[in-house]
């Protein structure tokens, strides 16, 4: 099983990768971040990030999907690294259930280590669930790449550009990309 992680600045245009990619085929693991402040805000609340339970229900939801996941090549868009820099932007403190989980993900071997990096595009909608400034995504993208450094993954920068060309990247990287190590 080959499980890719799709990552990047917020706005980046990863949805609309994601979205193409499920269109040809891949198995398309959604965003649990977005979900989980979706689910919030539809109760009411409006800036779920704010509590501290925020960073665990991501995680969870992260792994549920990830377990849940079928096919023999999976995309994920965002993965517990990222949790970790959202936690990190965020000044919340990396849980043991966080903590827990990536190590999960790293003894087990669960992601392939070349990580699809999606580059920013110059701007950066907000939307509902994404209340960022052009300025701080870019901060929350360098945190993003010290977090993946960190924890031993080689970025693949996937450059801004026609969302068709980032795709067609995106699409030959996964099929040419040689086999994962198995962890020891």
């Amino acid at each position: 099983m080959r499980r890719y992680i799709l990552t990047g600045t917020p706005g980046a245009g990863k949805t609309s990768i994601l979205r193409r990619l499920d269109e040809l085929g891949y198995n398309v693991v959604e965003e649990a971040a977005t979900a989980v402040i979706a689910q919030a805000q539809a109760l009411g609340e409006n800036q779920p990030w704010t509590r501290a339970s925020f960073i665990d229900e991501i995680v969870a939801l992260q792994r549920r999907r990830q377990l849940e996941a079928t096919g023999s090549v999976q995309v994920f868009d965002r993965s517990p690294v990222c949790t970790h820099a959202l936690a990190i932007y965020l000044g919340w403190p990396v849980s043991p259930t966080l903590t827990a989980e990536l190590e999960r993900i790293t003894s087990e071997g669960v992601y392939e280590r070349h990580v699809l990096f999606v580059r920013n595009l110059g701007f950066c909608e907000p939307t509902a669930a994404r209340q960022i400034s052009f300025q701080e995504s870019l901060t929350f993208e360098k945190i993003h790449e010290e977090s993946y450094r960190a924890f031993g993954y080689e970025l693949i920068d996937i450059p801004a550009g026609d969302p068709a060309h980032r795709v067609a990247t995106v699409s030959s990287m996964i099929a040419h990309a040689p086999p994962q190590a198995p962890t020891e």
